[in-house]
C-alpha cells in the first residue's frame, strides 16, 4: 500500500476545544489506536461505508524481495505512538545501533554514533526531510551539522533508514547510514499538554481537515525547559508545521511550511576532580554565559506518482552559539569562551523516474541540485556573550549537482542483481577575512556501488553489498593556507574523502509477524579529516578502519505487544598507525 496514513481515532465524547490554527482539542491517551488508509480510498467510500481499523507496526511492513540490503528498514506508525519520544534525537536513535547524545544545551545539534563512527554532528550520517537534506555544509560549528529540533516528534509517520554507501541516489554524509523522516497527511486533531519538574512545560497540538483541493495538516509545540543544573537552561523552543496534501489524477501533490527558533542556555562538560573532591555539585557550571539561538524557516513542494518524483525546497537559516571548551586555558585573564555565527539561505531541487526496461530489468535516472548561500560564517572570542575579538569572518557560496542511475535486473526468480552510479560536482568559493585563505575550485567524484539479493526460500532472504562513499570536507579547509588563530602555515586538505564499504546479510521474515536481520559490515576511510570550526582551523588525523556485526529483531506477539531487540558488535581502528 503507497501513501500510507494514520488517523488517531479519539472517543465520540471527547471534548473539543478552538485552539490557535482552529485545532480541535483531543484526549492524549487514545493515541495508540490508528487507522490506515490512502486518500484514493477515501475519496471512494460511500457514505454508509464501514471503516475496519487496522494497527500498523512500521517494521512489520514486508521488506523482503524490495530492499538491496539487510541494513535496511522502516520504523514509524504505532513504532511511535505507543512508545514515549523525550528527545528530539530519539527519531534516529529508532535506526538499529544509532545512539544521538547532547552535550551543550537542548538547541544545539545532538552528536551521532553509529557503526563504530564519531559522527560528529552528522559529518557521516544524513536525514532527509519531506526530500529536503537538513545537514549543513560548510557550517559555522561542524561540516554536516544536523540539527533536529526543528521536528514535531507526534507528526512523524515513518523513519526509513538505510546504513553503507549502496544507495546511489544518496550522496554526501551518508556512509554510515541515511534515513528519510515523512510527515502524516492526516492526523484527527489532538491537544497534549505536559508539565514536569524543573520547569518542564511542553504544549503540542495538531490536527488536520479537508480543503477544496486535498488536506491541511497543521501542528504546533511550545516547549519551555530549565533542567536540572544550577545554571537554568531557560529552553525557549517554538515550532511550526504545516502541510497540504492532495491529488491531481494519479499524481500526489505535497506541500510543506517548518518554522522554528530557540534559545536556550547550557551548562557543558565540566571537571569531574572537581566534582569528586566536592567543588562542584555534578548539576554545576563554570561558564554561565554559554548557550545559543537557532531559527530555521523551510518550504518544500513535492510532485510524485507511481514511477517520477519531483521536488523542491527553499531554506533560510541562523545559529549563533556560544561554547567554552577550555575554560581559562588559554587566556586565563577573559576566558576562552567563542561565538559561532551561520547566516544562510540554501535552494535545492531533485528528481528521478524509474523505467521498466523489460520484465526482468528496470533503471531510476535522476538527480539534484542544491546551493548554499552562507553570507556569514564568523568565530569571535567572546567573554559572557561579549565580543573581543575576530577570529574568522568568511562568506561561502557553495552549489553542487549530482547525478545517478540505478539499474535492477532480476537474474532468475530469486536472484537480484543492483548496480548504481553517482558522478557528484562541486564548485565553492570562499570569501575570507584573511585573503590568503579565499578561492575556489570545481571538482567531479564518482560513486559506484553493487548488490546482489537472493531469495532463499518465503521467510529469507540474504544480501551482498559493496559501494564508494564520501563525506565532503568544510571548503575553508580547502582553500586555507594560514591558520587563522595562531598566524602560522595551515595545510590544506581534500574536498572529497573516500570511503569504502562491504555489507553480507540475511532478513528472515515471517512466523507471526517476526523480523529478523543480521549484518556483518566492512567500512574504510582515507582519512577522517574535519574542518574544526571551534579553532578556525583543520584537523587531519589517519585513515580507518571498522568492522562489525550488528542484530536487529522485532516481533509483533500479539495486538498489544511488540518485543524489539538491537544488538551490535564493532572493531575501530586508524590504518597506517602504529599497533596500539
Amino acid at each position: 500500500m503507497k501513501n500510507l496514513r494514520v488517523l488517531n481515532r479519539f472517543p465520540q465524547d471527547s471534548l473539543s476545544i478552538f485552539v490557535g490554527c482552529a485545532l480541535l482539542m483531543s484526549t492524549a491517551s487514545d493515541l495508540a489506536a490508528e487507522e490506515v488508509r490512502t486518500l484514493e480510498e477515501r475519496a471512494l467510500e460511500a457514505p454508509t461505508s464501514l471503516m475496519e481499523e487496522i494497527i500498523v507496526w512500521g517494521r512489520g511492513q514486508a521488506q523482503k524481495g524490495k530492499v538491496r540490503s539487510a541494513a535496511e528498514g522502516l520504523v514509524g506508525y504505532a513504532d511511535f505512538s505507543t512508545r514515549p519520544l523525550q528527545r528530539v534525537g530519539e527519531l534516529v536513535e529508532v535506526v538499529p545501533g544509532m545512539v544521538a547524545t547532547q552535550h551543550s544545551g537542548e538547541g544545539k545539534a545532538n552528536q551521532f554514533f553509529l557503526r563504530g563512527m564519531n559522527l560528529d554532528h552528522g559529518t557521516d550520517f544524513s536525514v532527509y526531510f519531506e526530500g529536503m537534506p537538513v545537514n549543513l555544509r560548510a557550517h559555522a560549528h561542524g561540516q554536516g551539522y544536523l540539527d533536529l529540533n526543528f521536528l514535531i516528534p507526534e507528526v512523524i509517520s515513518t523513519v526509513a533508514f538505510q546504513k553503507g554507501p549502496y544507495h546511489p541516489d544518496r550522496g554526501d554524509f551518508s556512509t554510515a547510514g541515511s534515513s528519510t523522516l515523512s510527515l502524516y497527511d492526516v492526523v484527527d486533531p489532538f491537544i497534549e499538554i505536559t508539565a514536569g519538574s524543573d520547569g518542564y512545560r511542553r504544549l503540542v497540538s495538531a490536527g488536520s481537515f479537508e480543503t477544496g483541493t486535498g488536506d491541511l495538516l497543521m501542528a504546533v509545540e511550545a516547549l519551555r525547559n530549565e533542567g536540572p543544573w544550577q545554571n537554568p537552561a531557560d529552553v525557549r523552543k517554538d515550532n511550526l508545521i504545516l502541510k497540504h496534501s492532495g491529488y491531481t489524477g494519479p499524481v500526489a501533490r505535497r506541500i510543506v511550511l517548518s518554522y522554528y527558533e530557540n534559545e536556550w542556555n547550557a551548562t557543558d562538560q565540566v571537571p569531574k576532580r572537581l566534582i569528586d573532591t566536592g567543588q562542584l555539585d555534578r548539576f554545576g557550571f563554570i561558564d554561565p554565559s554559554i548557550g545559543g539561538q537557532s531559527r530555521r524557516f523551510s518550504l518544500i513542494g513535492n510532485l510524485s506518482s507511481e514511477d517520477w518524483t519531483l521536488g523542491g525546497y527553499i531554506s533560510r537559516y541562523s545559529l549563533n552559539l556560544f561554547g567554552n571548551f577550555t575554560y581559562f586555558l588559554d587566556d586565563p585573564i577573559n576566558g576562552d569562551q567563542i561565538e559561532q555565527v551561520d547566516r544562510r539561505s540554501i535552494f535545492g531541487a531533485h528528481a528521478n523516474r524509474r523505467f521498466a526496461l523489460s520484465q526482468r530489468a528496470s533503471v531510476r535516472l535522476g538527480g539534484d541540485f542544491r546551493f548554499d548561500d552562507i553570507e556569514r560564517l564568523d568565530l569571535f572570542q567572546t567573554t559572557e556573550r561579549r565580543r573581543r575579538k575576530t577570529t574568522r569572518s568568511d562568506g561561502v557560496e557553495w552549489g553542487s549537482v549530482g547525478g545517478f542511475a540505478d539499474f535492477e535486473y532480476r537474474l532468475t526468480d530469486d536472484l537480484r542483481l543492483t548496480a548504481g552510479l553517482r558522478a557528484d560536482v562541486y564548485d565553492f568559493d570562499v570569501d575570507a577575512q584573511l585573503t590568503q585563505n579565499s578561492g575556489g575550485d570545481t571538482e567531479i567524484n564518482w560513486l559506484p556501488s553493487f548488490s546482489l539479493a537472493y531469495s532463499v526460500n518465503d521467510y529469507v532472504e540474504v544480501y551482498a553489498n559493496w559501494g564508494q562513499g564520501f563525506h565532503s570536507n568544510d571548503v575553508r579547509g580547502v582553500s586555507i593556507t594560514t591558520n587563522p588563530a595562531s598566524g602560522d602555515p595551515a595545510d590544506s586538505v581534500d574536498l572529497f574523502v573516500r570511503q569504502e564499504g562491504v555489507d553480507l546479510g540475511l532478513r528472515f521474515e515471517g512466523w507471526g509477524g517476526m523480523a529478523v536481520t543480521l549484518t556483518y559490515f566492512w567500512l574504510e576511510s582515507d582519512s577522517e579529516l574535519l574542518f574544526a570550526g571551534d579553532s578556525g582551523s583543520t584537523e587531519p588525523s589517519d585513515g580507518s578502519k571498522r568492522t562489525g556485526l550488528e542484530l536487529n529483531a522485532f516481533w509483533n506477539v500479539d495486538q498489544n505487544w511488540a518485543l524489539d531487540l538491537v544488538a551490535s558488535v564493532v572493531d575501530s581502528k586508524f590504518t597506517g598507525v602504529p599497533s596500539g
